[in-house]
């Protein structure tokens, strides 16, 4: 990097310019290899960020290579999407400029925080001096001028600073990366870059930028409650484990496999834990909670003993806390106090593999009874030989489930699947049959519409940097395809290819399917049902995409379908298939409750009719004991 000036012990740079060149002498070691522990830079430059971040990016492109957005919200979900294919141990930046830029990158925060992901969030800010306020893209506050928007980040980052002075560097980015590589504390960071100090040169320690190598902090469990756990669990009859994100964050897939074999435990596994377990391992019962599947929820219910590791048992989860026994004991654990102790479960407050290790040891020689492992793998024999969910329409449209499968079997052990929102998770959960481990991307955190496709771009990145090759396989419903689809153009212009699989059922048709199940008439959910000046028409998707760069096709049959993934698959850059499905074919048998609000007075009897259906749900939630 170019330097005004430097001495043997101070550098003089400017506060843009000594950033990034902390961020680009950041290393990592992973599994015994070192690499940079920041992978690139995402950015959309405006007047906040161009002129004095933009011109020390130039300098460092050659370590910190800058990757062009459409649009910033997509850059934090490919951000986020990056860092969950690398299980943590990288991290991207997002840097927007002032204002729209800046806000635009709330809600990929908000992904980031809620999914635990680290992410470093950088935007342009208003001048600290204020000279020339009110200035373009400005909000003010009347009564508080140290307002602008990006105060805004604060509720959906784990750490929040604006740096109005160079000097603050020095505490501030030590601080943002502790926290995004603290497996208790992991999330985004948020630091605001006032447009003048951006520019303001300062005398920085050389020290300060020599290379630094991080590792993730394993905390080792308090013995005591490993002891306490332990014990817990030997007098279970019929223990579960549930499978959380942070499994993989902890790299402690083989560790919960092992244990679960030994101690002949039944594993399910989390949205965000799914492909813990390969679908073959003998311990793995499916996924559990209102996107679960038939065996994993019964066998949770049964249970009297939960050992939820890395998770944060969220409602799709716990069936809105309506899957577990009142009765059953919950063991917490996780890297954060905040996760180990919900519903005063019995913590376990550690990293997962070393948790899992001693609890391990602890248990010595015990094994959960075989009757109850065998009644469970009855109920997973009678899940996984259902029928498969076919299309009904009159137009021979496939169903989700039909189009799920057609992919699981014609992709490779290696493929990485990324999708969010909507209808696809829960038949993804259903009917997925994982061959690799780590395999699966699942934005269910959050659920936001949205991030399949730039969350793709963000995870092809990552794959492309590691040897296990394999293709990002993007499902992704046309509701979210017309939100944001601009990084179908990325992932051409970057070489970073997808296969786009994009079921069009015509609308937001799992929320058509909540809408209709609670006694409501559909209403502005599928386009057919909206209220239009003229006659609703088809999107033309195939065409969309090619005027992006993509190949693409329109089938409307499985048989299409299959010929079309094929053809993806020997493709030469990202390939969009706009497949036809059915509407309102769903995999029907594992679902658990789901909390709702339901109204209590309508003027339709169907309303309250199911209202009153719902109200029996809440009877069955535990009150947290």
């Amino acid at each position: 990097m170019a330097l005004s000036t430097e001495s043997h012990h101070y550098a003089r740079l400017t506060m843009a310019q000594a950033l990034v060149r902390y961020l680009a002498a950041q290393k990592i070691v992973t599994d015994g290899f070192e690499q940079q522990l920041f992978g690139g830079v995402f950015a959309i430059f405006g007047h906040g960020n161009v002129v004095c971040l933009g011109e020390a990016l130039y300098e460092a492109r050659a370590v910190l290579p800058t990757w062009r957005g459409q649009n910033e919200q997509s850059m934090g979900f490919a951000a986020a999407a990056y860092a969950k294919a690398h299980r943590r141990r990288r991290i991207c930046v997002a840097t927007s400029s002032i204002g729209p830029g800046a806000t635009n990158m709330v809600t990929a925060a908000a992904v980031a925080h809620a999914n635990r992901l680290p992410v470093l969030f950088l935007s342009g800010d208003v001048y600290h001096h204020r000279l020339p306020h009110p200035v373009l893209q400005q909000v003010e506050h009347f009564g508080d001028p140290t307002v602008s928007v990006n105060d805004a980040f604060k509720p959906v980052t784990r750490y929040w600073d604006r740096v109005t002075h160079p000097a603050q560097l020095l505490q501030s980015l030590p601080a943002a990366i502790a926290t995004m590589l603290d497996p208790a504390d992991c999330g985004p960071a948020f630091l605001g870059l006032p447009q003048d100090v951006q520019g303001i040169a300062y005398d920085f320690p050389v020290a300060f930028f020599a290379p630094h190598v991080h590792r993730i902090r394993r905390t080792r469990p308090d013995l005591q409650e490993v002891a306490a756990a332990a014990a817990r669990i030997q007098r279970a009859q019929r223990p579960v484990i549930i499978a959380g994100g942070g499994v993989h964050y902890s790299m402690a897939t083989n560790t919960l496999g092992e244990l679960a074999a030994r101690h002949n435990v039944p594993v399910v596994e989390t949205i965000a834990g799914m492909s813990t377990l390969v679908h073959a391992h003998p311990c793995n019962y499916g996924i559990v909670g209102v996107t679960g599947t038939e065996c994993a929820n019964v066998i949770c219910g049964e249970a009297d003993v939960i050992i939820a590791v890395g998770t944060r048992l969220q409602d799709f989860t716990t069936g809105s806390w309506t899957v577990f026994s009142e009765t059953a004991q919950v063991i917490g654990l996780n890297a954060a106090r905040f996760d180990a102790t919900k519903h005063l479960a019995l913590p376990i407050v550690g990293d997962a593999h070393e948790g899992l290790q001693a609890l391990d040891a602890a248990l010595a020689h015990w094994r959960a009874d075989s009757l109850w492992t065998s009644r469970a793998n009855t109920l997973r024999d009678q899940w996984n030989s259902r029928p498969e969910t076919r299309g009904k329409t009159p137009d021979g449209f496939p169903a989700y489930a039909q189009i799920v499968n057609a992919v699981n079997r014609l992709c490779a052990a290696a493929d990485r699947v990324v999708t969010a929102a909507g209808g696809l998770p829960g038949e993804i959960s259903a009917n997925w049959r994982a061959r690799s481990v780590a395999s699966v991307d699942i934005e269910y955190g959050y659920s936001c519409m949205g991030y399949e496709i730039a969350g793709g771009w963000g995870a092809r990145i990552a794959q492309m940097e590691s040897a296990d090759g394999g293709d990002t396989i993007v499902f992704v419903g046309d509701g979210s395809y017309l939100l944001l689809n601009s990084d179908v153009y990325s992932s051409v212009l970057s070489g970073r290819k997808l296969i786009i699989v994009l079921c069009d059922n015509g609308g937001f048709a799992v929320i058509d399917r909540l809408q209709r199940n609670t006694g409501n008439v559909a209403f502005n959910n599928f386009i057919a049902d909206c209220q239009w000046d003229r006659a609703p028409f088809a999107v033309d998707f195939a065409m969309h995409a090619r005027s992006m760069g993509a190949h693409s096709e329109s089938v409307d049959s499985i048989a299409g379908f299959e010929a079309a993934f094929m053809r993806a698959k020997s493709s030469d850059r990202t390939y969009v298939i706009d497949v036809k499905v059915d509407p309102y074919s769903w995999s029907e048998g594992g679902s658990a409750w789901w909390e709702v609000g339901t109204p209590e007075v309508s003027n339709r009897p169907e309303v309250l009719a199911a209202a009153s259906e719902w109200n029996l749900g809440r009877v069955r939630q535990r009150r947290g004991v």
